[in-house]
């Protein structure tokens, strides 16, 4: 469960906790969670259309799910959520990238909490399809930033298209810092938008390192456009126990997994493999 630290910014625990039970099961329905809170049905459904005006619920007949496969939350709603997890996963993935290093950073709120806690590396150049990735990092004297050139996506500013594509393929680089939508329980990597799925696989193509960021609520969420199977990552960070498909996926392809924890201490430098599918903790 998310402590009142990651609450996303106006709800309350009631409402944060029905968001929990529905990313873990799906759909719930009024009657349910009328049950399980203790509280009237009238009262559910005001958290509902809350959560639901927010973009991180839908309404369907007699109860809520997930946003559909082809409707991704909205971007000011995802910057709001989970927002101590992002930061703890930006701190950790940060923690692994050296100084002297070239960087991929895509497009995502995940990503941009990297970016954050790289503000203080010496020697990084930062490739990036993500304006507010840019912006947290143009400050930073010891980071040169170069941005792709494309198609402006004015609801995130993030940068797609052909010539983003094309931009890419001129690089070859250390590390590729990604964020996703959802991973399925075949391991499938999942996003919403097809022109940045291409430019995510382009990354992919010309790094010699794979970093991935993901929440706990990322596990099992579905998604219309596959980018990658998960054995295309090197490093998978998140802030919560994943699935046991999570864990067996990377273990099976020699990767490394990190869960943080809130005291930010460093990982381990053991890989999947090399600890017989066990998982990373940070202490």
């Amino acid at each position: 469960m998310i402590g009142a630290a990651d609450r996303p910014v106006g709800l309350n625990r009631r409402q944060q906790a029905m968001l929990d039970l529905v990313q873990e099961q799906g759909f719930v329905s009024v009657e349910a969670l009328a049950q399980h809170f203790a509280v009237t049905a009238q009262t559910i459904r005001r958290d509902i259309n809350a959560l639901c005006s927010g973009g991180l619920l839908r309404r369907y007949h007699g109860g809520a799910g997930l946003p559909s496969s082809v409707e991704n939350v909205n971007y000011q709603a995802r910057r709001i959520l989970l927002p101590e997890a992002k930061a703890r996963i930006g701190r950790a993935i940060a923690a692994r990238i050296p100084d002297k290093a070239s960087v991929f950073i895509t497009l995502g709120t995940t990503t941009e909490a990297v970016a954050m806690a790289l503000r203080e590396h010496d020697g990084l150049r930062v490739i990036t399809n993500n304006l507010n990735v840019a912006t947290v990092l143009a400050d930073s004297p010891g980071c040169e930033v170069i941005v792709a050139g494309g198609v402006v996506r004015r609801r995130d500013r993030g940068i797609t298209g052909e010539a983003t594509i094309d931009f890419v393929n001129q690089f070859k680089v250390d590390y590729a810092v990604l964020g996703i939508s959802g991973i399925e329980a075949d391991g499938t990597l999942l996003d919403f938008d097809y022109h940045e799925v291409r430019v995510i696989q382009a990354i992919l193509r010309n790094a010699r390192s794979t970093l991935l960021g993901a929440d706990h609520s990322k596990f099992g969420r579905n998604a219309m456009v596959r980018v990658a199977d998960i054995s295309a990552i090197d490093e998978l960070y998140t802030d919560a126990e994943p699935p046991a498909f999570v864990r067996r996926a990377m273990a099976e392809n020699g990767g490394r997994l990190v869960v943080t924890d809130s005291d930010d201490g460093p990982a381990d430098s053991l890989d999947a493999h090399q600890r017989g599918g066990m998982f990373e903790n940070e202490h």
